[in-house]
């Protein structure tokens, strides 16, 4: 099935006098005849549902859905963005690795590995993903597991060039790991330039309405770990905790994602409830028409807001002149990145928040990515604990306002914009 088709009917498909609509399995257990057969569950050599904290077959439809939409070969949900950004780096990494990671990545993700997986005796270096394929490959060690993106970064707006982060990390012989969360698939296929392994926070624009959060880990089967078979003991070699499986062996391509079911989420248990993944499902129906929408209505706000002489600078790869137009135009279907965009207002961090309070239609929310036009300021809100100077350093200038364009009447996008600048002091 192409994409759009996808989005649609990917996932469930009922047999005879079963539900059209995806069911929610809202059950933490199911039942079985006999002992066996609960127990070749627990094996792993047969496929079932036997606890929800596992697998539940919700969870799994949807999770289905995402994996085909990415071109990849399993996937698996979680309960939060973060949690799928800490599984997919700690399925392979253990006290005393080491990761690369892009250091635009979003914040929150940057204190999860700066921080707390540091607290886990796991080291990780971060690089600037504009430099040279020489300059990234020097942070590489010889305990190196992964090399960790965004396609587009949250909320720099920076654009990976996955197809040279992938040459890179394969030269090195590990794994290219990507949070697509701001393209989804329906504008970029991370697979398709040599990512292995594409995450999303689908509280963005996979749900799209703001209704739950979530996060997906998706392999692309690509990954040939036995090639590395010393770097990756935990999935080429015996689990003790799991009755001395070899995740490779009995799996295959399906290794990665049946470790992270079978041990990440049975020791952590960040699954997402029935419930939510039956809301992102509606989400993902409609999300190759919404992406379109978002994309066109952003192009539309960013070209409005060039012209303002309130405004200080844009930063939209979708603009013509930006230092990521030409990669966007490669990288991602129509050329349009995402529809999220930053700017600044002239005279700084304070002119910014006139303007954002000045607002009526777009509201100002820490959320980002769903139909609803909104705003953030990164120095005041997210940011705030950092001075001016560290948010410089962090690719964040404290004038810069997130604008998450909705998929409103653009008109109306317009008008509102056109209103709180009016009231900025010049």
């Amino acid at each position: 099935m192409k994409q759009d088709t996808l989005c649609v009917q990917g996932g469930w498909q009922p047999k005879n006098g079963e539900p059209r609509v995806l069911p929610i399995y809202q059950s933490t257990t199911f039942k079985y005849e006999s002992s066996d057969a609960m127990a070749r569950l627990f094996d792993l050599k047969d496929t079932g549902y036997f606890y929800t904290r596992l697998q539940n077959p919700t969870n799994d439809c949807v999770a289905s859905k995402i994996a085909a939409l990415e071109g990849g070969v399993a996937g698996v949900l979680t309960s939060s963005g973060q949690a799928a950004s800490f599984y997919s780096v700690f399925n392979i990494c253990e006290a005393g690795d080491h990761f690369v990671a892009s250091s635009s990545i979003y914040g929150g993700t940057f204190n999860l590995f700066a921080v707390t997986m540091k607290k886990l005796g796991i080291d990780v270096t971060f690089i600037d993903q504009d430099a040279s394929e020489a300059a990234i490959s020097k942070a590489f060690r010889p305990n190196t597991k992964a090399f960790f993106g965004e396609t587009v970064a949250n909320p720099a707006g920076s654009v990976l060039d996955i197809a040279k982060c992938a040459r890179i990390a394969h030269k090195h012989g590990v794994p290219l790991i990507v949070d697509n969360t701001f393209a989804t698939p329906v504008l970029c296929r991370p697979i398709d330039f040599g990512a292995d392994i594409v995450i999303h926070s689908t509280t963005k624009y996979m749900d799209g309405h703001a209704t739950q959060v979530g996060g997906a880990i998706v392999d692309s089967g690509n990954f040939d770990w036995e090639k590395h078979h010393d770097k990756f003991r935990g999935l080429t070699e015996p689990d003790a905790s799991y009755h001395g499986i070899t995740y490779t062996k009995q799996f295959g391509k399906g290794a990665y994602i049946t470790k992270c079911v079978a041990q990440l989420m049975r020791d952590f248990g960040s699954i997402p409830g029935p419930m939510n993944c039956f809301l992102l499902n509606l989400g993902l129906e409609t999300l190759h028409l919404r992406m379109p929408r978002h994309c066109q209505n952003a192009l539309k706000a960013a070209k409005f807001l060039q012209k303002q002489k309130k405004v200080a600078w844009v930063h939209y790869a979708g603009l013509p002149g930006n230092r990521y137009h030409a990669l966007a135009q490669k990288q991602f279907k129509g050329g349009l990145p995402c529809g999220v965009l930053t700017f600044g207002i002239k005279g700084g961090r304070e002119a910014s928040i006139q303007f954002m309070d000045s607002l009526k239609m777009i509201a100002i929310v820490t959320h980002v990515a769903d139909c609803r036009s909104c705003v953030l300021h990164p120095a005041s809100h997210t940011h705030r604990q950092l001075t001016d100077e560290q948010l410089r350093a962090a690719g964040i200038p404290p004038d810069l306002i997130r604008f998450s364009v909705g998929i409103e009447d653009p008109a109306d996008i317009l008008d509102d914009l056109k209103q709180a600048l009016a009231k900025v002091k010049a």
